[in-house]
């Protein structure tokens, strides 16, 4: 990011994410469901310091890893009886932007669980596997070319460290899993369906690859 872009997401009253972050914290504490309960029902908005730091994590009861929207739709239908948001939802995005936002300058810290190795293991393959007709990984980009310019934009190391986050290209919030897709687009490759198991495989290998980088949850990017 260039110091004009740093110092919007720096600040409070700049960042456009904040919009969505406010919303999040009144869903939060909305009933919901044929339960009528709300988040805050069961969560101290305090409980979600540090959560989003160690997502994608792994689910006991459905015995698979999830994802931080995962786990918000886990918890719409195991405890409130609503139904899961859609993914990319103004709503879905809000809760997890203002889930995220607890943990803003906390360490990304990986979830320990031993089964969330192969997890991460088969998103280091997906992250190096050549795909689409331009026959592109994504390491091609975010490891052989990091720090160099594409289409007038510095490559990043590919760091998700702050999703949901809000893009210029965009003009409003967005996913790791829409970022992904855009990639496979621009690879001219079919991208996979929000909420498949290779993005919760991915996020897990790139999560795993920040340990210990702070999250900036709402960041902004060109």
């Amino acid at each position: 990011m260039n110091p004009e872009t740093q110092a919007i997401q720096d600040d409070d009253f700049s960042n456009p994410g904040r919009f969505w972050v406010q919303e999040g914290e009144a869903l939060f504490a909305t009933p919901e469901g044929n339960a009528s309960r709300a988040c805050a029902d069961c969560h101290d908005a305090a409980e979600m310091d540090g959560i989003a730091a160690r997502y994608p994590a792994f689910d006991e009861k459905s015995g698979t890893a999830v994802d931080l929207p995962g786990r918000v739709n886990l918890c719409r239908v195991r405890h409130q009886e609503a139904d899961p948001l859609p993914r990319e939802s103004r709503e879905l995005l809000a809760l997890t932007a203002f889930i995220g936002n607890r943990s803003r300058g906390l360490p990304i810290t990986p979830d320990p669980d031993p089964r969330m190795n192969e997890w991460r293991e088969r998103g280091a393959e997906l992250y190096d596997t050549r795909i689409g007709q331009l026959n592109f990984a994504c390491a091609n980009c975010h490891d052989a070319n990091a720090g160099r310019s594409l289409a007038g934009n510095v490559i990043p190391q590919a760091h998700p460290t702050g999703y949901p986050l809000y893009r210029f290209e965009w003009q409003e919030l967005g996913s790791l899993q829409r970022r992904l897709r855009n990639c496979m687009i621009g690879f001219r490759a079919e991208p996979y369906a929000y909420g498949d198991e290779a993005f919760i495989a991915i996020e897990a290998f790139l999560m795993q690859r920040a340990a210990g980088m702070e999250i900036e949850t709402p960041a902004v990017r060109p």
